[in-house]
């Protein structure tokens, strides 16, 4: 994510005197609020308008980096991390093609 993307984020909340209603768990729940709304573009259909996905992806994107700074993490860090476990649990040996879950690898 571009520095430049992240500043316009938190001017747009500051500018707005929102932060003092943007509390860790008022954020989480948001994101999971807006990655419903994200979800109900392909409740019935694959048949899609990508100009609402694109914005309720935002939205979710846009909580997510919010969370991320107020609890003071480096973006980079955690998402690398994360892969890095993802990798050990996921080897491509056992997952290359295949959709299943870690536990269920014979």
């Amino acid at each position: 994510m571009k520095k430049e993307t992240i500043q316009e984020i938190l001017d747009f909340i500051d500018e707005r005197d929102w932060d003092q209603f943007h509390s860790p768990s008022n954020l989480a729940k948001s994101i999971s609020i807006e990655a419903g709304e994200l979800l109900e573009c392909f409740q019935w259909s694959d048949d899609y308008d990508l100009d609402v996905v694109k914005e309720e992806l935002a939205d979710v994107l846009v909580y997510c980096i919010d969370l991320a700074n107020k609890l003071d993490l480096d973006m980079d860090e955690i998402i690398m991390a994360k892969m890095q476990k993802n990798k050990e649990k996921y080897p491509i040996s056992k997952a290359k093609g295949k959709s299943k879950k870690y536990t269920e690898y014979d």
